[in-house]
Parts: structure tokens; C-alpha cells; sequence
């Protein structure tokens, strides 16, 4: 028989978030070793469950989830969905203006599915959320990255956005608060990426699943909220605000200008209708969900779990020579820089690989997240506070030995 391969369309399609590094890490537990896993957002394997008014509605109607559901999805959520993007001010927005998907990630592979023809560019920030990568790439298109600055907080670079646009640029990506940096864009540059969207044409893609995970006191601004000429598609979920990643259960928002759209927006209603359906108990969750009591604001509190460890991790870090890192406003994550001068790295999965080895402690490399530069790791800081200062304290364990036999 000939080799079985894959697809031409997966080789330009990575996750390294459960990559090689990740399937080490599983062999090592498998042998009865203790890993300390700082690699995937995962709130509940952490202690951080959904509310349980929200898993009890679950429960309580799980007799009607035997059936098919609209493509689009549930009525009660579709309209509690649109209740919520009144409360952030997206104005226009209908019950057929929403899509219910098995997750954000679903429906991201679904907008690029059915936007892209082979050789459409779309603009992702860099560093992105791999999957946004990975679904143009398999959709047939090609991701262009722009600059997010380091030195300005992670904002987006909008003269990088401006000079990578060409005649075959179909969109711009922002996430919002951004995973893996933790930054929150102000309104400023938010209207400056519309702006380019309006003058050249474009879709404006939102990633905004971390919108109530906020620290310090700081609001999220939805940029669809800013602009009803150009079109917006918003994404949200239950999987970070409500901790509740296995339900699977997240929207699409189609906003601002869509007579343009139609097409497009026929498209995605024939992908959804093509799936069927969304799963239905996580549509169960959505309303309650989102009428509810928001409990994620007493965890982002200065004196919530979240802050707390987010502010640990940060000080241990960032005490390490060699070590800075921009202090996230938002999200569940760090992006820590090593200076090359004291840590130079060729390889930064390898890197990464040593550290698990060494010292049981997983990470994502920054590469994993189409950083150009092998100089940045991705802390999630989910662990409760001891869990989490022995991680600390084993990256800088490792950092130590690395510094000692790399430098003179």
C-alpha cells in the first residue's frame, strides 16, 4: 500500500500550544512524574469552575438537548447574545446576526473558510494566537503579521499594519484583550485600525474572549461598538469569562456595514447549516451565563485569585536577571522576554524542552506563537499561589544554570 499522507493543506498549519514539547510532557506523567503545566489556558483543572447556577440550568434542561437546534443556534441564547452586545454598545446588531459555534475556535476556521479564495491575505498580530495562523493557512490563505510593540505595551503598530496591506488583503485580526500578551488596546488605536479598514476595504475580525478578564480597573472597549460603516466579526465565548472551556460554546457577531456582505454572510450561514448544529448543552449555558452574576469580577478584584497570582508571577519574573516583561491588563497569561545577551537562544523549543525536562515545569515558547525571535515564553498563571511559586522559583532554578553555562 502507499503512504498514506496528509493533506498539502497542513503544511503550513502548527498549534504548538499541544505540540511536540506537550506529548513529552505526557510521556514524563505517564512514567509517574508531577508536571507543572503553565502551557494552556485551561481554567478548571486549576480549581477555577464554571458558576454553578450555570452548570445547574445545564442540568435542569438537558431533556430538551436531544435535538437539533437552528443551524445558528438557540433562540434564548442567540437573544441573550444580542442583549449583550447592546450592554457593549455594537448598535445593529439582530438575532440573525449571531452564530453559535462548538467554541470560538470552530468559528474562526469557519470565518476564514468562507471569506478566503487561494492567495487572500489576511493581517494577524504577531505575536497571535496561533489559530487564527493556522486557520487561514488551511483555509488557502496566506497570514501577513504585523507588529505588536513590545516598547508601547504590545499595542498593534499601525504604520506596520498599513505598509503589509496589499491588493489581495481581505481582513484584519485583532485580539482583544490579547492572548498571549496580556495587553488591552485603548480606544485610540482601536480607531486607527478602523480607520485602515475603512480606507482600504476590509473585514475586521475581533478575538475578544478575554473581554471581562481584567485587572486594575480597566474597560474593554469592543471596536465594533466604534464604527457602523465597516464590517465587523466579533468573537466570544463561555470559555475564560465563565471558565467553562469544555462546554464548548461560543458566537460570532456580524456587525457595521453588511450590505456589502451578503455574499459572504450567505457563505457562513451555509457553513453553519453544513454542521449542523452547535452542541446544545453548551447553548444551555449561554443565557444564564450572561444574565447572571459575573463572578469573574471578584477574581480579577485586587484581592481576587486571578490578580493575586497574576501580580506573584510577575514580580518572581520579572525579579530574575535578564528577565522583563510587560504587565498584562488582561487575560491569563504573561510573555516574558529573555535578553539575548545573557540567554542566548538558538532554538526556543528546545529551550522549552530542557526546562521540562530539568525542572518540570511546561511552557510555550514564544515562537509557538509566531514571534520571529527565539526570546519570549508564555506563562499561564492559573496555578493556585504555591503551585505557582514553585514553578517560579523552578524557571529560575533553570534560568540560573542556563545563564552560568551559557555566559562568561
Amino acid at each position: 500500500m502507499q503512504p498514506v499522507n496528509k493533506s498539502n493543506k497542513l503544511s503550513n498549519v502548527c498549534y504548538d500550544i499541544r505540540g511536540p514539547v506537550l506529548q513529552r510532557a505526557r510521556q514524563m506523567e505517564e512514567d509517574g512524574q508531577r508536571i507543572i503545566k503553565l502551557n494552556i489556558g485551561n481554567p478548571m483543572p486549576f480549581g477555577f469552575n464554571a458558576p454553578e447556577e450555570i452548570v445547574q440550568d445545564v442540568i435542569h434542561n438537558m431533556d430538551q438537548a436531544s435535538g437539533y437546534t437552528d443551524s445558528k443556534g438557540l433562540f434564548s441564547a442567540r437573544k441573550a447574545i444580542m442583549h449583550y452586545t447592546q450592554q457593549k454598545n455594537i448598535e445593529g446588531v439582530t438575532i440573525d446576526d449571531i452564530i453559535i459555534g462548538n467554541g470560538v475556535s470552530e468559528l474562526i476556521v469557519m470565518a476564514m473558510q468562507g471569506l478566503l479564495n487561494n492567495g487572500d491575505q489576511v493581517l494577524i498580530p504577531m505575536p497571535d494566537y496561533p489559530l487564527w495562523t493556522a486557520a487561514v493557512n488551511l483555509a488557502g490563505g496566506i497570514a501577513r503579521h504585523y507588529i505588536c510593540d513590545e516598547k508601547s505595551g504590545w499595542l498593534p503598530d499601525l504604520k506596520d499594519i498599513e505598509n503589509k496591506i496589499t491588493a489581495n488583503t481581505k481582513g484584519i485580526v485583532i485580539i482583544n484583550p490579547n492572548n498571549p500578551t496580556g495587553a488591552l488596546y485603548p480606544k485610540e488605536i482601536l480607531e486607527g485600525i478602523i480607520e485602515i479598514a475603512r480606507h482600504h476595504g476590509l473585514v475586521i475580525f475581533a478575538d475578544e474572549i478575554y473581554d471581562k478578564v481584567l485587572y486594575d480597573g480597566n474597560t474593554h472597549t469592543s471596536i465594533a461598538s466604534l464604527a457602523d460603516d465597516v464590517l465587523f466579526v466579533t468573537f466570544n465565548g463561555l470559555s475564560k469569562n465563565y471558565r467553562a472551556c469544555g462546554y464548548r460554546s461560543g458566537w460570532m457577531i456580524i456587525s457595521g456595514d453588511k450590505k456589502p456582505a451578503k455574499d459572504y454572510i450567505e457563505g457562513l450561514n451555509m457553513l453553519a447549516s453544513m454542521r449542523l448544529c452547535a452542541n446544545v448543552p453548551g447553548q444551555l449555558a449561554i443565557q444564564t451565563a450572561l444574565g447572571g452574576y459575573q463572578s469573574i469580577n471578584d477574581l480579577v478584584a485586587p484581592s481576587g485569585r486571578l490578580c493575586k497570582q497574576r501580580d506573584l508571577a510577575y514580580d518572581m519574573l520579572t525579579a530574575l536577571p535578564g528577565v522583563t516583561c510587560v504587565k498584562p491588563q488582561a487575560a491569563m497569561y504573561l510573555f516574558p522576554r529573555l535578553d539575548p545577551k545573557i540567554y542566548p537562544i538558538q532554538d526556543d523549543q528546545q529551550f522549552i524542552l530542557d526546562l521540562l525536562l530539568e525542572e518540570k515545569v511546561l511552557l510555550v515558547q514564544g515562537t509557538g506563537f509566531n514571534w520571529p525571535s527565539p526570546d519570549h515564553f508564555r506563562v499561564v498563571f492559573l496555578p493556585n499561589v504555591d503551585d505557582l511559586t514553585e514553578a517560579m522559583t523552578r524557571i529560575g532554578r533553570y534560568l540560573d544554570g542556563y545563564r552560568k553555562k551559557h555566559t562568561k
